[in-house]
């Protein structure tokens, strides 16, 4: 769901995909049209366990679609490793699906393409109006001042997951709410092989996702009112030097997680070895590293001080899979019925149901299965206190460059290295000046 699995491959060619349909060619020079009006071709992302499941779940969903339009939705499900560039080449060439599904931090840059079309009051209203989404979804499906690029389906956002056996051993009666309460916690259960919390200090979308927030909560953003990266404010440098200083000065983040990137955090606090974790949606990964759902809880993500909300009180940023049509489907009319069936109430309560994941629809989330310990959460802080992340061109060539820059930090603090403010405003000096020019 934006999954961290999900690193932001092929960032680095993005600027150049877009440069290309900017000069007329792939699928922003379309305009799509009705030629096709009986068949459909989508792709999917892989959501399940595997491939394999993500067929077996959706492919009597497209059966269920076809007896009631008579339109056949040839499926395919791609891999995260492939999404991106496999969109990317669409763009270019013009020979993409008539439906995808998209990272939603990828919404304004594909936007940027031309490529997809955009969902206007127009086409909205064949889906039954803009207002039916959850406004943080909406607002991580496009720029601001332009009709979204696609729609949301899927929604996720961060919490705090605690390992309750870790917290009774350390004599810990109750889960934190603040960045002060982690470190405190943290470095009570910091010992003997054991560690308070887990990062993935080598996956770059994790490290967007935790610099983004805390960012934020220092009262800053990455880039200016006008889209320009803005990566050196006091509260940017102040925002990522807290979360590296919690494995260099805080010391409750085991070195050999600078390493990680395949969710090896997860493992660790499944088998005792880290006590508290920040992940999107973690029940089914434990369940299957047989882990029970009464040996760990789950509040929301920590904030500086006080409740969770909006503004410098945001403690996640808004992640999901949204929907798109390519601008040059043969089959418009088809395309917005099926965007319409998959974002019915019914479908968005099924659908996340399956992948444990929040229904952006808002009539879907009063089903009580969103209101159960794996999910109350997550629900709860993507209405209240989640905010998208910057919804501009160059937001993929911003993980890359960012993320890679808190990667290095974090490999300076397993090696014993100080990480300073000025060493910590010096990497995102090195990011910004790597970002595209104008």
């Amino acid at each position: 769901m934006s999954r961290i699995r999900a690193a932001a491959v092929g960032a680095a060619t993005l600027s150049l995909a877009l440069a290309a349909t900017a000069c007329g060619g792939g699928s922003s020079s379309g305009g799509g049209s009705n030629d096709s009006p009986k068949t459909l071709t989508y792709w999917a992302s892989n959501q399940g366990a595997s491939i394999s499941v993500d067929k077996k779940v959706l492919q009597p969903e497209l059966d269920k679609f076809e007896k009631q339009t008579g339109i056949k939705v040839k499926l395919e499900v791609v891999p995260w490793s492939d999404l991106l560039n496999r969109i990317l080449t669409a763009t270019t060439s013009g020979q993409g699906p008539d439906v995808l599904n998209i990272g939603n931090t990828w919404s304004a840059s594909l936007q940027a393409s031309g490529a997809l079309l955009p969902w206007d009051a127009k086409n909205f209203d064949k889906i039954g109006g803009k207002d039916r989404f959850v406004e943080s979804a909406i607002g991580s499906a496009g720029a601001a001042g332009k009709d979204p690029a696609a729609v949301p389906l899927y929604s996720m956002s961060y919490a705090l997951y605690y390992n309750k056996k870790m917290f009774e051993d350390a004599g810990i009666a109750k889960p934190p709410t603040t960045w002060d309460e982690i470190v405190a916690d943290g470095k009570k259960i910091s010992k003997d092989g054991k560690w308070g919390l887990a990062a993935e200090g080598s996956n770059l979308s994790n490290n967007i996702h935790q610099v983004f927030v805390l960012a934020k909560q220092h009262g800053a953003d990455w880039f200016t009112a006008d889209g320009k990266p803005d990566f050196t404010s006091d509260g940017a440098v102040a925002g990522v030097k807290q979360y590296v200083d919690l494995m260099a000065k805080d010391k409750i983040i085991a070195p050999g997680n600078a390493e990680y990137a395949q969710n090896q955090s997860l493992s660790d606090f499944s088998k005792n070895k880290t006590a508290m974790v920040l992940w999107q949606a973690a029940a089914s990964t434990f369940k299957s590293q047989g882990m029970k759902d009464d040996e760990w809880g789950v509040v929301p993500a920590p904030v500086q001080s006080g409740a969770p909300g909006q503004g410098e009180s945001t403690n996640s940023m808004v992640a999901g899979i949204n929907i798109a049509v390519f601008k040059n489907t043969k089959n418009l009319d088809g395309a917005a019925k099926f965007v319409k069936f998959m974002t019915s109430d019914e479908e968005s309560k099924l659908l996340n149901k399956t992948y444990g994941s929040i229904p952006p629809v808002k009539a879907a989330q009063e089903d009580p299965a969103f209101n159960a310990q794996s999910t109350g959460v997550l629900k709860e802080t993507l209405g209240k206190s989640a905010a998208p992340l910057p919804q501009v061109a160059d937001e993929s060539q911003f993980e890359t460059a960012v993320g890679t820059a808190v990667k290095e930090l974090f490999a300076d603090a397993a090696a014993g290295k100080p990480v300073t403010t000025e060493s910590v405003k010096a990497a995102l000096t090195k990011a910004q000046q790597s970002m595209p020019t104008k």
